[in-house]
């Protein structure tokens, strides 16, 4: 049965509750234009009382009436995110309060680049990051040195690349500190390092631990704010001219000759964006290593091993990913594995930073909040649900509050509207290495960690950005917190679907047995479920791909046809042999019965993937049950496909 208190929070899917969105949208439509008026309510009204009598007006009056009723048809054509016939990828109906507070607040057009601009949303922005950092298991008080900071991106890919752009910063600012200090005939103690920094060789220096470096800053920070101003802009001046920021890459190594570029360690299944970031950085895709999975999950022995390469080559390492729901299969990588892992290489004197690509799975976290913030136990956790989660899922989601950083997008399991990802790093400190200044935007920089942030510009890679989305978010969780018994609801309810479709497929796949194979190449960890289907018989991998690809093509939006003319959407993907690894792939083919492809033929497999985000999927008390619906309709696609073929291709 559907959770009751999951009623009021969507629209519905067939707006069931319109007449809730309709009355608070004109509520604080009117409430707006009350404020226009109230601004300086002497002056007088600028437009005419009987501007709308003119024949200009009514002119621009029809116009846009008739262009409006154009788009709106326009968009009948569009995806039906929100129904429970919307298999597809990852998007579904949207939360009320989010959609809402997007509404009120874009008339006011508040732009978060700095709180002179933004001195409601940008407050709401900074408050929308440390809601997430608790949701994560980070430091979450703003009044702690080493609190979390977190700011709202246009998606998961910008998110990435701050990443990226975060850890490079904060990896090369030692060796950079180091050659102002002999620049300036100085040294400089700090308490993280086991001497004094002139006295340690650059690739000490450049292999540092995130903490370590971070402390380094600190300390650095703290003389310079007690010099003179003269000295203080002297020593500004001689870190600035020795950084990688801006020297570039060229000339920062030579003059730190025992560096090199570093590589970024990634699961051969993570998200383009990252050799996107490789290339826009500057870093190059051929730094970008990529990590072998077991199960569709990275292996941690193969990240061990390449790490241990690095140390053994002398190549630094700037980054290790883990994906917590990858896009394919929502599968989560073992983050307390890589955890361990750049733990012990930092002991060997490979420090390196570790992001979280949460974009997919960030939200689950609500499943293991509880109201204070506290991490609940398994068993807590796993009250209501078949297996989930299991043992390695749990001290995954465990272990987020280690990582350096993460990457969540509230518009994905956040229910938000598109415009909402999320990058949150672990200690703010590291974030005054990415500030520029703008004179005629920012003022000074504050050591009160709201203020400071209220220069969000400075510190980004966005300029210009919408307040509405920061209102959005913030409201969504302020009605709903991003605990269990809260805003955990919502993805309760789509992993027990996701467990009950599991076993529906089993019977479907019972169903289709005189006419084909049905396996899950991989079980789900979260609430994205994949199907393999072949011709009982067929065993040329080419021919399951027509199957699939036919399949595909009534499931799928078609250019030109009525969205009425789908029973349900569906999407697929692809198992490449490289990335499923020898062992999974030789697996699946078995389980499918087919032969292994030649050198020379495409060994790809293609799969049907189904997201499962929609919360009203399922009523077990005589109401409609669109998995089963679904697999029913799938039988009938397997069958037409198939009719005529006997028991095989």
């Amino acid at each position: 049965m559907t959770d009751p208190a999951l009623y009021p929070c969507f629209l519905g899917p067939y707006g069931e509750n319109n007449e809730l969105l309709e009355r608070l949208v004109i509520e604080f439509l009117r409430d707006h234009v009350y404020w226009r008026r109230n601004v300086h309510p002497e002056d007088p009204p600028v437009i005419p009382t009987n501007a709308a009598l003119m024949p200009e007006y009514q002119a621009f009056s029809a116009d846009l009436r008739r262009e409006l009723h154009s788009l709106s048809a326009a968009l009948k054509r569009s995806v039906p995110f929100h129904s429970p016939r919307y298999l597809g990828h990852m998007v579904s109906d949207l939360l009320l309060p989010g959609l809402l507070a997007q509404i009120v607040t874009l008339p006011y057009n508040p732009n978060n680049v700095v709180g002179e601009a933004s001195p409601v949303t940008l407050d709401m922005e900074i408050s929308a990051g440390l809601q997430l950092a608790r949701m994560l298991g980070y430091r979450a008080d703003e009044n702690r040195a080493d609190c979390a900071f977190g700011y709202l991106t246009s998606g998961g890919t910008t998110a990435n690349y701050q990443a990226l752009r975060q850890a490079q910063a904060l990896k090369w600012f030692a060796p950079a500190l180091a050659g102002a200090l002999r620049a300036l005939g100085e040294d400089l103690p700090c308490r993280a390092l086991p001497d004094a920094i002139r006295a340690l060789d650059d690739w000490t220096l450049g292999n540092l631990s995130p903490s370590a470096a971070i402390d380094l800053l600190g300390a650095w920070r703290l003389r310079v704010n007690q010099a003179s101003a003269g000295e203080r802009a002297a020593w500004q001046r001689a870190l600035s001219a020795e950084r990688f920021e801006t020297l570039g890459a060229t000339a920062f190594f030579q003059r730190h000759p025992q560096l090199t570029e570093a590589a970024v360690l990634v699961p051969v299944t993570a998200h383009y964006s990252w050799p996107k970031a490789m290339k826009l950085l500057g870093l190059g895709t051929a730094n970008l290593i990529a990590v072998p999975e077991q199960g569709m999950r990275l292996d941690a022995a193969a990240l061990e091993e390449r790490l241990d390469t690095c140390l053994r080559n002398k190549r630094p390492v700037l980054m290790s990913v883990a994906v917590l729901g990858t896009t394919e299969f929502g599968t989560i990588d073992p983050v307390h594995r890589v955890i361990g892992a750049r733990d012990a290489s930092a002991d060997h004197g490979l420090g390196h930073w570790v992001h979280v690509d949460a974009a997919w799975g960030g939200y689950l976290a609500t499943l293991f909040r509880a109201p204070d913030g506290s991490l609940l136990p398994r068993d807590k956790v796993g009250e209501g649900f078949a297996q989930f989660p299991s043992s390695e899922v749990y001290e995954a989601f465990a272990a987020l509050s280690e990582a350096d950083s993460i990457t969540v997008d509230p518009h994905k399991l956040g229910y938000l509207p598109y415009g909402a990802g999320a990058f949150i790093c672990r200690d703010h400190r590291a974030m005054e290495l990415l500030a520029e200044d703008a004179d005629y935007v920012f003022g000074a920089s504050s050591d009160n960690y709201r203020k400071r942030f209220r220069n969000l510009g400075r510190y980004i890679l966005e300029g210009s950005k919408s307040g509405a989305a920061a209102a959005a978010v913030y409201v969504t969780h302020k009605v709903l917190p991003l605990d269990r018994e809260h805003f955990g609801r919502i993805p309760q309810q789509t992993v027990r679907s996701a467990e009950c479709f599991e076993q529906a497929i089993a019977r479907f796949a019972e169903r289709v047995a005189d006419i084909a194979t049905v396996c899950l190449p991989f079980l789900p960890d979260t609430n994205l479920v994949c199907i393999a289907i072949n011709a009982r018989g067929n065993r040329d991998i080419a021919a399951m791909r027509v199957l699939i690809e036919s399949l595909y093509a009534q499931l799928r939006v078609a250019d030109g046809q009525p969205i009425q003319q789908r029973a349900f959407f569906g999407s697929i993907t692809t198992l490449k042999p490289d990335t499923l690894g020898a062992i999974d792939y030789q697996r699946v083919l078995d389980q499918l019965g087919l032969d292994p492809p030649n050198t020379d033929e495409d060994g790809r497999l293609l799969i049907l993937r189904h997201t499962l985000m929609n919360p009203f999927l399922r009523d077990e008390h005589g109401g409609t049950d669109y998995l089963e619906m679904y697999l029913e309709h799938l039988e009938s696609l397997v069958r037409a496909a198939l009719k005529g073929s006997g028991v095989g291709w």
